[in-house]
C-alpha cells in the first residue's frame, strides 16, 4: 500500500551540476541565441536554478545574457511557441 505523499518512482537522484564549472565557462555570450535558448522555457521565460543546475553566480549571468539579447532583438520576449 501506497501512502499519498510517498513518492511512487524510487529510482536514483540525479545530482544537479553547474555547467558553466564543470566545463570551465567564465563569459557567456549573449550573441549566442541557440545556446541561450536552453536555459528559457517555450513561453520565453528565464527557467529557474532549480530546474537548470546553475549556481547562483552564473544564473545571475545567464539571466543577464538573455536580457541583453532580448534588448538586441536576438531573442523575443515572449512567444506562443519558441521551440
Amino acid at each position: 500500500m501506497t501512502l499519498v505523499n510517498e513518492p511512487i518512482n524510487r529510482g536514483e537522484i540525479r545530482k544537479k551540476y553547474c555547467r558553466f564549472k564543470k566545463h570551465g565557462i567564465k563569459y557567456i555570450d549573449y550573441k549566442d541565441p541557440n545556446f541561450l535558448l536552453k536555459f528559457v522555457n517555450e513561453q520565453g521565460k528565464i527557467l529557474p536554478r532549480r530546474l537548470t543546475g546553475n549556481s547562483a553566480k552564473y544564473q545571475r549571468k545567464v539571466a543577464q545574457a538573455i536580457k541583453k539579447a532580448r534588448q538586441l532583438a536576438l531573442l523575443p520576449f515572449v512567444t506562443d511557441g519558441l521551440k
